[in-house]
């Protein structure tokens, strides 16, 4: 009976010698088979990037704002020089994102990176991605992009139902504005400036177009240009006589644009001092903040 005993116990001990190699081998290879989803972002571009990000940045400020308000803060690792809202972004690393410093990305290991259309250069996404870097590209048109948009990194991050429940609500907010101004005829042409010399302006490919839609005006600039911001001529502006200037306060633009081009006095909103100065970063960013932008232009159109 003992022969029989330790017979058995010499061929168990015998197999768990065989069997040893293949389990280390399977618990090794456990952890390399993460999930990963591929994805196609607003240009048409193919990224594979893991089913749940636990590590995310953003190269524009607009979208660093959209983490902040739907995805849990610890995950996001980082912020642009020009993040500056909410003020929790001031808590996380600086990384320069132009030009992208590459070592400093690296080194915050993030499963992606957000950016918008025209904020980064398309060789640096490919770049990064080469790095392992996954890089996410929106576009904005239109009010409801910039929704549409929160609810994609919903989706991205796992965090869906908190990015509907905000687009939802702020979708709520703009259909209220918009039935204010459903019946204002004619519309109010407004012209916004963001550069002086030379002078570059809001086109109509811009997301200021449609906010001014939903207000019952419009751009005064109706040429689709190539670019989004164009520059024109004294001479052009001349003929679209906007009724309303956005760009800065009446005394700045004295001193600086008008005194540089003396004879754009002649516009109406000169004439009837309709210059305004805009929160520059509501103006231009298409972020959670867009209700708050399209209400400053409602003060601003109709005091």
């Amino acid at each position: 009976m003992r022969h029989t005993h330790t017979l058995y116990f010499n061929i168990c001990c015998l197999l768990l010698v065989c069997l040893l190699p293949f389990l280390q081998g399977c618990s090794e290879k456990e952890p390399q088979q993460e999930h990963t989803v591929v994805l196609q972002d607003d240009l048409g571009r193919k990224l594979r990037l893991p089913a749940q990000p636990k590590r995310v940045m953003a190269f524009s400020p607009a979208m660093t704002e959209m983490l902040f308000a739907i995805c849990d803060t610890a995950t996001i690792v980082a912020r642009t020089p020009n993040c500056d809202y909410p003020e929790g972004v001031k808590t996380k690393p600086v990384v320069n994102n132009y030009p992208v410093d590459y070592e400093q990305v690296l080194a915050l290991k993030p499963d992606i990176v957000f950016t918008s259309e025209g904020i980064t250069p398309l060789d640096v996404a490919a770049q990064l991605q080469e790095l392992g870097v996954a890089v996410y590209y929106q576009k904005y048109r239109t009010v409801e992009d910039v929704f549409s948009g929160m609810e994609a990194i919903g989706r991205i991050t796992g965090r869906e139902r908190q990015a509907k429940h905000l687009a939802d609500s702020l979708r709520l907010q703009v259909k209220e504005i918009a039935q204010r101004h459903t019946q204002n005829q004619p519309p109010q042409r407004i012209l916004a400036i963001t550069w002086t010399d030379p002078i570059y302006v809001y086109g109509q490919n811009t997301l200021l177009t449609d906010k001014l839609h939903l207000l019952g005006a419009e751009n005064a600039v109706q040429e689709l240009f190539d670019q989004p911001y164009p520059a024109l001529t004294r001479e052009y502006i001349l003929k679209l006589n906007p009724d309303v200037l956005l760009g800065g306060s009446p005394e700045k633009l004295e001193q600086t644009f008008f005194s540089l081009y003396p004879e754009l006095r002649k516009i109406n909103a000169y004439q009837n001092r309709r210059i305004y100065a805009p929160t520059g970063n509501l103006l231009e960013r298409p972020g959670p903040r867009v209700v708050e932008s399209i209400l400053e232009l409602e003060r601003f159109l109709y005091p």
